[in-house]
Order: C-alpha cells, then structure tokens, then sequence
C-alpha cells in the first residue's frame, strides 16, 4: 500500500524510493518495497510451467500441456476418491494480490472440496473470530487511530518492524513518536524488548500466552474501581453487566503470578487506559498465536468498549475503504461462519470454510475416506510457515499429485509435480483490496503495471480461470456450463471488478479511470464513527459476552490457574516465541541478497541467566529441542528477553534438498517451525499456537 517511485531505463529498475507525494505513506519505504527488483530481475524465479522428473529436478513444458494434466490429474484423484481427496492451501502473498484474490474464490468452488486451508490459521484467525462473535461480520476488524490517540497499549506486537499488522500504517515509528510529542504515551507488553519497546515510554515483560489473564485482571480493576465509562456505546451493548461478573475472579492479585507481572503493575496499566482522553488497546501475533488467542483479541475489543475507546476519534476504529469488503461481503451473504464442520481426523472447527491449517498434515497421512491425495498450493510455504513443517514436509511428498501456483521452488513447491508460474507484482497492475480495510486512514491508490509481461506469461487469475473452467468440464453440459462462465468471467478482467466495485462504493464519483489520474492516490479522510449503523450482528447491537467467547475462561482458569497451571513438561523448562525482523517478514525475502547481507540474523534469544545454567557462551552453537524436533543455530545472549523465554525468527530453514533459491541456502539458517507442535492449539478457534512452545536449549557437542 505504501507509495513507490521507481526510476526505469527500458526494463531495468535503477532506484526504488519512496513516494513523498503519496498521501498515506509519505515518502515512507520499508526493504520489502526495496526487494521487488531483487524478485523482477532474480534468475531463480520461474517463468514458464514445469514438471518434476523422476529424478526431482524439473523441465519445461508449455502451457496448455501444463492445464491439461493439472486438470485431469486432480479429476482422476476426485473421481476415484471423492472430492475431498483434493485440499488447497492458499498462502498470505495471496491477500495482497486482488487478481488472485478476486479469482480464487471460483477456482475453489469448481474443485468441490470442502479440505481447504490457508495461512489465516497460522495468523489471524482469533481476531476473526472475535469480530464475528461481536460485531456480526469476520472482516469488521477495529483499528487504532494512531494518528489521534492520547494513549497506545500495545501487546504481542512489534509494528516498529511489520508496519502494523491488521493495522495499515506505514511509517509507524514516527507515528509512535508523533504520539509522545503530543504529550501521549506507548506502552508496550511483550516477552522481548523488541524494536518498538525502544520507541515507547515503558515496556513490561509477560510470559507467553497469560494475556488473557493480564487482560481480565485490568478489565477487573475497571471494574472494582468505578473506572468504566462505555459512553455511547452502551445504547447499543449487550453484556456489560456479564463481563463485570466474569472477571470478578480475575483480580490482579489473582494472576500477577502466573503472567509475571505484579498486581500494582496491572492496576496501573488499567488505571492509565482510563485516564487518557483517548486510548487504544492493540494486539496482534503474540496474542493470536498462543492457547487462548481467540479469548486475548476478545477481551482486547471488551477493554476498549467499556472504556468508550471503539468507534471514536483516537481509540480504536473501522474503516470504509473505497472498496468496501466488509459491505459487499455482507450483500452477498458473506459475513462469515464457524464451526459449521469438524475435520475429519482431529475433529477441529472449519472457519468460513477452512481448517485449521494445523492439521493438514493428518488429513495427508491419515487414510481412510476423505484423506487427501492431492494438493493445490497457491503463494504459500507451508513447510516453513506452519506447526511442525517436518511433518508436513513427509506428508507433502507422498502425494499422489500436487500442483503449486507459485514463480519459485521452495521448501514447499519442490514436492509439487507441476508448478505454474504468475507473473511477479510489477508485470501487473496492483490494489489492494484486503489491506485497506485494515488501514489507519481511508486512502485509496491505483498502479499500473511497470512491465509488460512477456508473451508467454499468465497473470495469477488468468491461471485460476483456466484451471476453473478445465476442472468444471465434468461432462459435454457441464463443458458447455464451463465455457459460457469463462467468456464471462474473461470479460470481467480484475480490473473491471475493482471498477465496480469502486463506483458501488461509499465515495460518489470514485472510479477506476480517477485513480488512474491520481498517481499518488487519494486520501479519502480520517476514520469516521460509523456505528451501530455498521453492525452485522442479527441485533444490530455489539455483543460484548458472546456466550462462545465467555465460556471459554473456564478453560483459562483450569489451564493458567489450576493447581497444575505451574507444571512444566519434563526436561522442556524454556517457553518458545518467534521474532519479526525487518528485512526478513517473511521466506520469500531471504532470496533476496540486499536484505540477508550482513550478520547472521537466524540466532536463538537467549537470557544471560539462562545460558550461564547451561554453560552456553555468547555465539556458540546450540540445540533447541521440542517436542517434535530439533535444531542448531547460534545462541544469541541478552537482556531482551525476560528469563525463561527463548525467541527464534519466522521463515527460515533452506537447507532441504531439492530447494532452487541459491541466496537463501547461502544463509539457509533453521525453521523455528521444526520447533513448533501441531497439537498445541486455541482449542476454541483451531489457531496454531506458536509461542509458548515448551522447548529445552543446550550446548552442541559432538555427542549431540
């Protein structure tokens, strides 16, 4: 979404900068944006079909050949074993791509499979849920109004690096700063002192998976205290009188212990909240990713309701993007589900349609009627982004057939046996139609593509739309079916889609054609209140203690409170969490030279007390063990972590064979995801739980 300029002689890049005229990111440009001509020139990205040779390497082959056993291959598989013998899994770079995104919604329903998956369960999914318990819709998803609030509680979160995360806001450290310059404050609670601590005014330490204590025990002391003051918005709540009796046993007296925080601690974080004239309450992948991450992003949203800080000016706020998801969602009927299906082997929840992405692997391994069989993989690396990736790395090659759409062989797509390759982002034309409606400001911004692709190339949803209509062909009807809905779907290109639903959106007179003419984009304003006008809920009214959410704190009082709360598993004494790192958010980047030169930066966090119990010196190598697995990388040792906890960074891991990214194996470093365990689970939502893993640390030696 940020504002780029990017400097051409022909088709070579010669700078990328920031664009100082774009409304919304002025100026501002992370490394990601540097790195998009690292992936348009890189010489290991694929630019034409391929298919696995019995030895494991690939060869070329043309397109058409390519759709053709695509297509059969996966109605062979359905045909003898019944749809469900085919599973998707559909990866994050997906949501930033409109064409892709638009597209696959029709791609997956000409497959008829109910095994679908994506990278929501390893992410989000508890923020989606609470949304859709509360507000009626899973999109409706409140965020800070950073550039207004007085006061911002952060948890779990570290926007210093992603740039806000269900947050759109580019250049955060200087919005953080601007909030201090206004006399505000930044808090942030965290187990490591991350890049943001060093912007904020304090930052407390909490052990991985209790913020759903800290958060109850705060919401307790507004109450005991006569601190809540919901305003307006107790017109249109329910359940304020049953929130005050359910954290009545919360006191944070109650559960300084267990979160490591002292009860005057707590009561101070309360108390600030509500002496602020306007206050934000924001949480994100350290909430979501752990035991109770549904009822974390539940009692944030409750924090910010009783304090009158949702849907105001400076607390926390909803958006209304040019084109608005959220709206045409709901016209459609599509404000989300849950729990309308178990998955065969686990019996997890589905969320709108999916599962649990944790237990893909078993649904693989496990036979019996509705095992998968094969796969379709499209913008993911699953091996590297989800719990115990040696397990799914098993699974993933013992498919029978697997298709990725993806322009690289990774950790994952080296088991595909046909990979079909999109154009890459500046050889097509780029909204984004997801992240807006996450953004701290309405802006709305048009690019057309830099590059023409070259003539053999096919865009994301060309691939999508001629794999949908081939896979709809079932029968001579069903053919003439398939070819009608691909001449019209082949009329209304991802840019048709996006002017419509432009010209149906909450701005007259916003069009396509004007955002052409507006290179740096628009700004559409500030976040305005929109409530309860903007409320799904059957009630039209905020559902404050959904019943679902509510009962889940018995689960939190036995597992956090209990007489066994305390217990560890033997011999894995040291609780595991991940880190961003700016030049490295995600697998994809670590191809790119400019962003892994330097330090090794694929080093295990490690407190000075703990290493000197074990002996372990400043850079020596280690072994991190769980209990699915292993690894070695070098012990890093510092303060920055509170004792006890160890923190490994995301996505990598190039060290499998097979893989053809020749700058990421240069520096292919380990996956904190050998690390983490399918079995640890939100029980309520089916998220992974990827901190908090329960792992030992000790000194490599020649026996180990």
């Amino acid at each position: 979404m940020c504002g780029i300029s990017i400097a051409v002689e022909g088709d070579r890049i010669h700078s990328i900068r920031g664009d100082r005229d774009d409304p919304f990111s002025r100026g501002h440009i992370c490394p990601k944006a540097a790195a998009l001509q690292d992936i348009h020139e890189d010489p290991d990205r694929l630019r034409h079909p391929v298919r696995r040779r019995p030895d494991g390497g690939f060869e070329r082959i043309g397109w058409d050949e390519a759709f053709t056993e695509v297509a059969d291959r996966l109605r062979s598989i359905q045909d003898r074993l019944g749809r469900n013998a085919v599973g998707v899994y559909v990866g994050n770079p997906t949501v930033h791509n409109y064409g892709s995104l638009l597209f696959a919604v029709p791609f997956i329903k000409a497959l008829r499979t109910r095994n679908l998956y994506s990278a929501t369960s390893v992410d989000q999914l508890p923020h989606h849920l609470a949304a859709l318990e509360m507000f009626g819709h899973l999109l409706l998803l409140p965020v800070p109004d950073l550039d207004r609030t007085d006061h911002l509680l952060i948890l779990g979160a570290n926007p210093a690096v992603s740039n806000g995360s269900l947050m759109s806001a580019p250049d955060v450290a200087k919005r953080l700063a601007a909030i201090r310059t206004r006399g505000g404050q930044v808090v942030l609670v965290d187990p490591r002192r991350s890049e943001t601590a060093k912007l904020a005014d304090r930052h407390h330490f909490i052990r991985p998976g209790t913020d759903v204590l800290l958060l109850a025990g705060m919401l307790h002391t507004l109450f005991a205290e006569g601190l809540t003051k919901p305003g307006r918005l107790a017109e249109f709540t329910d359940g304020i009188e049953a929130i005050e009796d359910a954290v009545a046993e919360f006191s944070p007296e109650r559960v300084a212990s267990a979160t490591g925080l002292d009860a005057a601690t707590i009561r101070g974080l309360a108390r600030d909240l509500a002496a602020a004239g306007s206050a934000a309450v924001y949480g994100r992948v350290g909430v979501s990713l752990q035991e109770f991450g549904a009822a974390s992003a539940w009692l944030i949203n409750v924090l910010n309701v009783v304090l009158g800080n949702l849907d105001r000016p400076g607390g926390v706020m909803f958006t209304r993007p040019a084109f608005d998801v959220v709206e045409l969602g709901a016209r459609l009927g599509q404000r989300g589900h849950f729990d309308r299906g178990r998955s065969r082997v686990r019996g997890l929840p589905e969320f709108n349609g999916e599962y649990p992405v944790a237990t893909l692997a078993d649904e693989i391994l496990t036979e019996g009627e509705g095992q998968i069989r094969g796969m379709v993989t499209m913008a993911g690396n699953p091996v590297l982004s989800t719990p115990n990736g040696r397990r799914l790395d098993e699974a993933l090659a013992g498919l029978e057939f697997m298709v990725a759409i993806d322009f690289y062989v990774n950790e994952t797509t080296r088991h595909a046996h046909i990979i079909l390759p999109p154009t890459a982002a500046l050889e097509h034309d780029n909204y984004d139609v997801a992240l807006h409606a996450l953004a701290i400001r309405n802006t709305a911004k048009y690019s057309p593509q830099l590059f023409a692709p070259s003539p053999d190339a096919r865009h994301d949803w060309q691939i999508l739309l001629e794999l949908t209509t081939r896979l709809a062909a079932r029968s001579r009807v069903a053919a003439l079916v398939g070819r009608a809905k691909r001449a019209v779907l082949g009329h209304l290109p991802p840019h048709r889609i996006l002017d419509l639903g432009l010209r149906l959106g909450p701005y007259p007179g916003l069009s396509l054609r004007k955002l052409r003419g507006e290179a740096h984009g628009i700004d559409l304003g500030p976040l305005e209140p929109c409530l309860p006008a903007r409320l799904f809920t059957p009630s039209r009214r905020i559902s404050l203690a959904p019943p679902l959410l509510l009962g889940d704190l018995e689960r939190v009082k036995t597992r956090l409170l209990g007489d066994d709360a305390v217990a560890t598993e033997a011999g894995y004494d040291l609780r595991l969490i991940g880190r961003r790192q700016l030049r490295s958010n995600n697998s994809w980047m670590h191809n790119s030279r400019r962003l892994v030169k330097g330090p090794t930066r694929c080093t295990v966090l490690l407190h000075p007390d703990d290493a000197a119990r074990r002996g372990i010196a400043a850079g020596q190598q280690v072994v991190v063990r769980s209990r699915v697995g292993s690894i070695e990388l070098p012990a890093e040792l510092t303060d920055e972590v509170m004792p006890g906890v160890v923190s490994v960074p995301h996505g990598w891991g190039h060290d499998r064979p097979g893989v053809a990214l020749a700058t990421a194996q240069e520096h292919a470093g380990a996956s904190v995801n050998d690390l983490t365990d399918e079995r640890l689970l939100d029980e309520l939502s089916g998220n992974a739980a990827l901190n908090g893993v329960p792992v030992r640390v000790d000194a490599v030696t020649t026996s180990s």
